[in-house]
């Protein structure tokens, strides 16, 4: 970790020597082809043109700028102002973004996103206040689903004692060790070289993760769980955002929600459009047991609710369960 957050401040000193007074650094994890590097550059492009140009942007993708944890200690440090981040590990930090993870919570991406658009997102946002973090809007991570090196995994007996790779998420560890698995958190960045080198039996992600990535050509088989929901705060540091005037702001949340459209309607495609695409690639799909993984799960629900009883309640309600 240290070396890394090292190599970050070394990356920010060189940019700040080379960079004009006005540019802003957006970082994120994606690579090329995933629909947050096209959020990312959209947004480059909506803000620049808002401010006309008196404000720039400089995209740091593919987690140059450290993976998503660094990021947000970055952002709340000044290195970075913002990053289209995950829930995963927004959730260490404020713990209640974890809820949008309870299993089977969502029945499509459309209800998520209502739901993140009221309330709920509010509510998130006030609580990232306090650590230093405004959250500017949620873009999509989509709904998930298991891929494994040799098998698929329909029912969740066929998860028994598999090492499977989770975000650093404490809701997905939860999900994984009531369905008898072995989860254990790594960065997304690590994941495809902990995959082949044969550490985990599988991992899961949306698909659109899984193809921009080529997960489907390490983990070929791939089982539609749909067993849990992630967003993608975007988020700026709480004193940058602070220290910008009304019109500058108006123009960050402007950018971040008709990017963030862009970026959600690609996710919604890809789950309708990448199953034969990732067929032709190679990769053997199956049906889950929706309703056995929603009784193993159980348990989930009935933990959070104990510790958030008001909060998951009202999550419930408004996905309609």
């Amino acid at each position: 970790m240290k070396t890394t957050l090292m190599a970050v401040l070394a990356t920010t000193t060189l940019l700040a020597g080379t960079a004009q007074a006005d540019e802003i650094i957006f970082a994120h994890g994606s690579n090329p082809g995933n629909p947050r590097y096209v959020a990312a550059d959209k947004f480059a492009e909506l803000f620049t043109a808002c401010t006309g140009g008196a404000h720039t942007v400089n995209v740091a993708p593919s987690a140059t700028m450290g993976d998503d944890s660094e990021m947000l200690t970055s952002a709340t440090a000044g290195v970075i102002n913002i990053s289209a981040n995950s829930q995963g590990a927004m959730s260490q930090i404020v713990p209640e973004v974890g809820l949008l993870g309870l299993p089977f919570l969502f029945k499509d991406l459309p209800t998520a996103w209502a739901v993140l658009d009221g309330e709920v997102g509010d509510m998130i946002d006030a609580r990232a206040n306090n650590a230093g973090l405004k959250v500017l809007g949620f873009w999509d991570n989509g709904i998930r689903n298991v891929t494994h090196t040799e098998k698929n995994v329909p029912a969740p007996a066929d998860l028994s004692g598999m090492q499977i790779r989770t975000p650093p998420d404490q809701m997905t560890v939860d999900i994984f060790e009531a369905l008898g698995a072995s989860p254990a958190p790594l960065a997304w960045s690590e994941l495809p070289t902990a995959l082949q080198s044969g550490v985990f039996d599988g991992q899961e992600n949306p698909l659109v993760n899984i193809h921009s990535a080529k997960l489907h050509e390490i983990t070929p088989y791939v089982t539609l769980t749909g067993h849990k929901y992630e967003s993608t705060p975007v988020v700026a540091g709480l004193a940058w955002w602070s220290g910008l005037d009304e019109a500058t702001q108006t123009c960050v949340t402007d950018a971040v929600a008709e990017a963030g459209e862009t970026q959600r309607n690609l996710v919604l495609a890809s789950d309708e459009e990448l199953q034969p695409t990732m067929e032709a690639e190679g990769a053997v799909f199956a049906e889950a047991d929706k309703a056995a993984y929603q009784a193993a799960t159980q348990s989930v629900y009935d933990k959070y609710a104990e510790q958030y009883p008001e909060l998951v309640a009202a999550l419930r309600e408004a996905a309609g369960l």
